[in-house]
């Protein structure tokens, strides 16, 4: 497998939201160093926990401080935005990095009714993301009534965040996928989705064949009980926003310690960090060959986050030297 990184730019407490833009930066800087394929970056909107509301935004601050890696957006909710705009968007960011930058998109809505509010989608509005995917397509490749601008001469790549019904609008559309979240710990030797995904994928004149990149955090540390505790941060922050309904900035290993345990909230903690593939690099490397095996994945576009900088840069290190 490639091995690609998502970086969402979580905020920490005590730290300022500008702390996490500049991390994200001094991240991708160091995974063109270790040899990463792609650096994605995230788009949340009017979350405390995310520093990261414009991917274009900040993949134009990465290109200028990067010089080979892919850069690119894990991903864009196309509900949020007009196809053109996006276009446009990814249209100038290829034409000042070209050949470096993917388009992710996927089609998530705001987290909470006062931000869908903010950005003027109802939940209940018809869902036409196939429809804004084949648009945004069209822009790019300059088949629309619209020539969007910069015009360039290979567009970026689109990529489509998928659950089980984006399987199917991206193997129609002939387009590769990105595939996490519940899908990847189901049981049996394959995953039936992704099989049929492959069986019913028809070739674009950008992609001939399928394309599956599986993501989910992976924490690589000196054992597993050093893994567990660097996991903590955010599976603590996951279990606090099932609780408040606002997914907080990541705390540290020894504040979250002082903090009241309820069974709940240590059962919620324990399936997430249960959800992600964590231990000492050979613990690490066979987790992955066998979820490789039962995905046939091309791409592991790896979303691990920690309190603790320094182990986190440490974790990518070690994932980057892995044989997968």
């Amino acid at each position: 497998m490639k091995l690609s990184i998502l970086d969402r730019s979580r905020t920490r407490r005590g730290a300022p939201d500008s702390a996490a833009l500049t991390g994200t930066i001094e991240r991708a800087v160091h995974a063109e160093h270790l040899g990463f394929e792609r650096f994605w970056v995230a788009e949340h909107h009017a979350v405390p926990g995310i520093a990261s509301g414009s991917p274009p935004v900040l993949l134009a601050a990465l290109g200028a401080r990067t010089s080979r890696i892919r850069l690119g957006s894990g991903g864009v909710m196309l509900p949020n935005h007009q196809p053109l705009v996006v276009a446009e968007q990814f249209l100038m960011l290829e034409a000042m990095y070209p050949g470096r930058i993917d388009l992710g998109v996927g089609r998530s809505l705001g987290f909470t009714k006062p931000v869908r509010e903010a950005l003027r989608r109802d939940r209940n509005a018809p869902d036409t993301f196939a429809d804004d995917l084949d648009e945004v397509r069209n822009y790019l490749e300059g088949k629309a009534a619209v020539t969007a601008r910069p015009q360039v001469t290979n567009p970026p790549p689109m990529f489509v965040l998928a659950t089980r019904r984006g399987l199917d609008f991206a193997a129609k559309a002939g387009l590769p996928v990105v595939v996490g979240g519940p899908i990847l710990h189901g049981v049996g030797a394959r995953i039936p989705e992704l099989d049929r995904y492959r069986d019913s994928f028809v070739p674009s004149a950008a992609h001939r064949d399928p394309y599956v990149m599986i993501s989910l955090e992976v924490m690589i540390a000196e054992n597993d009980d050093r893994a567990r505790e660097l996991l903590l941060p955010e599976a603590w922050a996951l279990a606090q926003s099932s609780r408040t309904g606002e997914f907080p900035p990541l705390e540290s290993v020894a504040d979250i310690r002082t903090q009241p345990w309820t069974p709940r909230l240590r059962e919620q903690v324990d399936t997430t960090i249960a959800s992600s593939i964590h231990g000492d690099a050979d613990q690490v490397r066979v987790a992955l060959d066998a979820l490789r095996a039962r995905t046939g994945a091309n791409e592991l576009l790896a979303s691990t986050s920690t309190f603790d900088r320094d182990a986190l840069f440490e974790s990518d290190r070690l994932l980057s030297l892995l044989d997968v």
